[in-house]
């Protein structure tokens, strides 16, 4: 029988120590959680694989070179060094011990443990290519900076290999973009692309008109941002035609290689789109922890791997573990900010009120999200919004947009320089981080033979241990 929190606190009293709180991940939910148990009496200790905060949101337009990643991603650390009780680590967490209480992770080649007494997971969710992993290497997701970067470089590189080419049919496909998934990041990415091609690139190249650029958005499913409904949906798709972007629905992608894309049509036909820039988009799954914490504690998930939950967050059985944001299964609940911010807030609550109040599991009230809808930008001056009933697309839903976004963004002079940028880019379609790097675009393709080649002497290592023993054994019995 797992202990409860009112059992835990009398541990730590008895320990002469606080309650100690973990939280792995640093997006909406990690951060407000730990923001929300400031004034609570208890360590919190927030571990997290990379050292910002990330204002996912946003990262389409770092892609697209309308922001500077600083501006969307500011330091954790700098974030609550004013919070006395919240400690910061950076560390990729690697196992989490549910019998122990503890959390394994590591930094490097540096592992450590975190111990607790109560573990809010708000671990994220990643790319989900549907079982076809491979595609990635050829059509990368846009969920880190490390994906936005990359993707920058791979649009920006497209356009520069295009203006040197002589090859016609090499040309066409360079310019070429296919952002699979019309879902909100898939339509702002599309529209983004378009923009730059058409507006901030005109007259910036000698050989090639990048107006001339064939953007693609496609998706398998018979609407655009099918969770905003029929009316935004095809107002969306009508603004993304007036821009000149292909809209192409009920497509399922069966195949990406360095060319381009393999396409099934309803009717059963297969056809192919030679482009040498794909963006993914289309899904998600679950953080690993997920079906880490359900096999340790019986509980359920869905299909993308993500935590079914009590009504109080938690895992069922186990009242000291809440699992919030995108790896939450709960009421069908989407997988956006606001559903992320409610939830680390009302986990934080929950722990607070049993250390300071002594509230016992049974007695917390079931989590209640409040909907204050649902948003998306398809271009300048344009964008849906969804609240309730109400449904509005254009510039006032555009305008509503900006105040959401800028208002949701971490301190003020990231809301500043935001402005600025957004400024430049409405006034005169400037974006001033257009910078790439042959880096960013094969970064990503390094480490992974470097972690692949690892893999490789770590088991050649572990092989030759076992070998080196059984054979000292061996010459012990003869």
């Amino acid at each position: 029988m797992s202990e409860t929190p009112q059992s835990q606190v009398i541990d730590a009293a008895a320990a002469g120590r606080r309650h100690r709180v973990v939280i792995i991940g640093s997006g909406f939910g990690g951060l407000f959680a730990a923001q929300q148990l400031e004034k609570a009496d208890v360590e919190v200790t927030l571990v997290a694989k990379t050292g910002h905060h990330l204002f996912q949101p946003l990262l389409y337009q770092v892609a697209t070179g309308i922001l500077s990643v600083g501006e969307i991603a500011p330091s954790t650390r700098l974030i609550l060094r004013d919070q006395e009780n919240a400690n910061c680590v950076l560390g990729d967490v690697t196992h989490i011990d549910v019998a122990s209480k503890t959390v394994h992770a590591n930094a490097g080649h540096i592992e450590f443990d975190l111990e607790y007494d109560s573990l809010i997971v708000a671990a994220g969710a990643s790319q989900s290519y549907f079982g076809n992993d491979h595609f990635e290497q050829w059509a990368p997701g846009m969920k880190s900076v490390d994906d936005a970067l990359e993707l920058r470089s791979r649009i920006m590189g497209c356009f520069e290999q295009a203006e040197i080419t002589d090859d016609e049919e090499q040309r066409k496909r360079l310019l070429t973009f296919v952002i699979v998934g019309a879902g909100p990041t898939g339509v702002e990415m599309a529209g983004q692309v378009a923009e730059l091609a058409q507006h901030t690139l005109k007259n910036s190249f000698r050989r090639i008109d990048p107006a001339a650029a064939r953007v693609i958005l496609l998706d398998a499913a018979p609407l655009v941002l099918p969770p905003f409904g029929n009316k935004l949906g095809n107002a969306a798709r009508a603004r993304l035609e007036k821009m000149g972007v292909e809209v192409q629905l009920n497509a399922m992608v069966t195949d990406v290689d360095y060319h381009g894309i393999e396409v099934k049509d309803p009717d059963g036909s297969h056809r192919r789109i030679d482009a040498s820039c794909k963006i993914w988009s289309a899904g998600v799954k679950g953080s690993p922890l997920g079906k880490m914490i359900a096999d340790q504690t019986g509980a359920e998930t869905d299909r993308a791997g993500r935590v079914k939950v009590a009504e109080d967050l938690s895992v069922p059985g186990h009242p000291n573990i809440f699992v919030v944001g995108d790896l939450m299964s709960l009421d069908d609940l989407p997988g956006v900010a606001q559903v992320a911010i409610q939830g680390g807030q009302y986990a934080a609550k929950q722990i607070a009120a049993g250390v300071d109040k002594g509230q016992r599991p049974e007695q917390r009230r079931p989590f209640k999200y409040f909907d204050k809808g649902s948003m998306a930008t398809v271009s300048r001056y344009s964008a849906v919004v969804k609240m309730g009933k109400l449904e509005i697309h254009g510039f006032i839903a555009w305008i509503m947009w900006l105040v959401v976004h800028l208002a949701y963004l971490v301190g003020f002079k990231n809301r500043l320089t935001t402005m600025v940028s957004w400024g430049m880019h409405i006034g005169g379609d400037h974006r001033s981080h257009l910078n790439t790097t042959q880096q960013w675009v094969y970064a990503r393709q390094a480490i992974e033979r470097v972690q692949a080649d690892d893999a490789a002497a770590r088991r050649a290592a572990e092989e030759g241990a076992a070998s080196d023993g059984q054979t000292a054994r061996s010459a012990e019995t003869s």
